[in-house]
Order: structure tokens, then C-alpha cells, then sequence
């Protein structure tokens, strides 16, 4: 049988396990051979590839993070070991790979597909929503539902304190998270990298609002913003309100799958194998406008994060 390769590669992100199980049970269906891949790049090229048993993917579904693990292997960027992994995976009868991963991992398969013709379909997986071409990437509404929790235990006592928190989220280059949360917990503040804020404007806003009797306020920083220590200081001194500043994490990586991520990581997973399945060779699943498909790795690469323009036009009115 014509063996098929899964593995997961970059940042950890809940839907991953589903999308493992859902990969090799469908790959079975259409009478391939599966193969898992411990350690992503770095276990290409160590040679730490075995069948799939039922044991394997049996009881992984409920589970965050990956069972595979993941890397990030400088050496997969030399030919002398992409071409030991080619050979890892020729030996094998491994013709066709699933990567789960982010827009870095699909790079990496697309130089394997040069050197060595090795196909490979991708699903976009990581918490910060930032790879072009799709709306959904798995783990995300985990993420979310892990912030949102946070967000509403940190409520309770800022509300029976009086106080202002700032709730610095994960995103170094893309505020997606930020954002969803901000609007979704209710928050006064909202900063992310794509948006630019006047804290002057934000401290008449609330001197507005709260007329001199301040209840509570919740600020919510994407990490990239670099400004949650500052904008926790800015609160006390401005608006003379006692602030505190909690950073989440990663704790919004971990948690078992919500439903969602659950049931797009199966859609993915099958679109994934259906896809190499028809023969085509670098393709990203993807989800637009409420549809699943495919892109090309180099539309994928090629192209500008769009982030939602009416969560960003609803985050505005926070930043200012």
C-alpha cells in the first residue's frame, strides 16, 4: 500500500490531535498505508516515523497540544538532511505527507516538494489566526474560550475591588486574539499591532464614562504591542485607579478541544487527504466566507493577512 506521512510541526495548538485521527482514519478508508511523524521537521530527518495502530489514535481526541510533539529544526534547512528525510520516508513506501501546521512549516514541505517531489497538503493550525487565504486556523476557538474564562474569573474581582486589570494575550505579529476577546468580554481597552490607539483620547473616553466613580475596567493587550506594562502604569496614574497587569500565556495553548475545533480539525483532516488523494501536490485547506477549499502553498505565501473588517471596526472604537 502506498504509505501517507502525518505530522505536526511549529507552535502547539488544540485540534491537532483530532486532526491526527481524523487524517489517518480517512487515509485507512481510502486504502493507504498511515504513518505518524514524532517531533515534526527535526523526526523527518531522525527517522522517527511508525504505522499507524488503532492504539495510536484511538483516545487522542479530548486531548490539547499534540501527541507527535513538534520542532523547529534548523537542520531541515540544509539539503544534506531534507535529503536524509527523503529517504527516511522512500524506504517506507511514504509518498504523500499531511503537515499540520503554520505558514513556516508549510514553507519547509514546499522546499521538500522541490528537491525531492514529495507532496503534501497542509492544515493551518496555530492560536494566532494569522495565515492568509483562510478565516480559521485549528486551535483558535480554544484560545479563545481558554482567554474568555480567564477573562470572566478576572471580572469577578475586579468588580468586587474596584479595580482596573490589564490582560495581555498572545500575538506577537497578528492582534486576532486580542481582539475577539476584547469584544467578547466587554472590555474598555483593546490594543493590538494593526491598530493604532491615543491614550488621551482613551482617558477622556472614561473620564466621560465614569464621571469620577470609577467600577471597573478590563484592558485587553496583544503581546505584540509591547505596551501592557505601560498601559497598567498609564491606568493608575491617569484615571487614578488601582491596576493590575496579568499576562496569560501560555496557558491559552493548552485545554481540550472546544466542539469546533474538534469538528474543523475532522473537516480539515479529510479535505487534507481527499486533496492528495486527487493527485494535487501543495495545497493549504483552507475556510473562506463560511466554505471549505483549497489554496495553492504559494497563493498562501504570497499573499496579506485580511483580518475581519468588522471586528476591526468594532475594536477602533477601543483604541481611541
Amino acid at each position: 500500500m502506498e504509505g501517507i506521512a502525518i505530522m505536526t510541526s511549529g507552535g502547539d495548538a488544540a485540534g491537532m490531535n483530532p486532526a491526527i485521527k481524523a487524517a489517518a482514519d480517512h487515509a485507512m478508508h481510502l486504502g493507504y498505508e498511515p504513518f505518524l511523524v514524532d517531533d515534526g521537521l527535526r523526526g523527518l530527518i531522525d527517522d522517527k516515523i511508525e504505522k499507524v495502530s488503532d492504539h495510536d489514535v484511538s483516545d487522542i481526541i479530548h486531548r490539547g497540544g499534540t501527541i507527535l510533539r513538534s520542532s523547529r529544526s534548523k537542520r531541515f534547512f540544509e539539503y544534506e538532511h531534507r535529503l536524509a528525510a527523503y529517504e527516511n520516508l522512500k524506504k517506507r513506501g511514504i509518498e504523500k505527507l499531511v503537515v499540520i501546521g503554520g505558514d513556516g512549516s508549510f514553507r519547509a514541505l514546499n522546499q521538500f516538494y522541490a528537491d525531492f517531489q514529495v507532496p503534501f497538503a497542509g492544515i493551518p493550525a496555530t492560536i494566532d489566526n494569522d495565515i492568509p487565504g483562510t478565516d480559521y486556523c485549528l486551535g483558535v476557538d480554544t484560545a479563545l474560550n481558554m482567554i474568555r474564562q480567564s477573562v470572566d474569573s478576572i471580572r469577578d474581582t475586579a468588580n468586587s475591588f474596584r479595580r482596573a486589570f490589564v490582560v495581555e494575550t498572545m500575538g506577537r505579529h497578528c492582534g486576532y486574539l486580542a481582539m475577539a476577546s476584547a469584544v467578547t468580554s466587554g472590555a474598555e481597552i483593546c490594543m493590538v499591532p494593526e491598530l493604532e490607539y491615543d491614550l488621551d483620547s482613551i482617558g477622556e473616553r472614561l473620564r466621560v464614562k465614569y464621571q469620577g466613580h470609577p467600577n471597573f475596567l478590563i484592558a485587553i493587550v496583544a503581546e505584540g504591542c509591547n505596551m501592557s506594562d505601560y498601559l497598567n502604569r498609564w491606568i493608575g496614574d491617569t484615571l487614578k485607579m488601582d491596576s493590575r497587569l496579568t499576562i496569560l500565556g501560555h496557558i491559552q495553548r493548552g485545554g481540550s478541544p472546544t466542539v469546533r475545533d474538534r469538528l474543523m480539525a475532522s473537516k480539515f483532516a479529510v479535505g487534507a487527504v481527499e486533496s492528495l488523494h486527487r493527485g494535487e501536490t501543495c495545497n493549504i485547506m483552507i475556510y473562506k466566507s463560511g466554505h471549505f477549499g483549497t489554496l495553492p502553498i504559494h497563493k498562501v505565501a504570497d499573499s496579506q493577512l485580511e483580518m475581519d473588517p468588522a471586528l476591526v471596526a468594532m475594536c477602533k472604537k477601543l483604541c481611541k
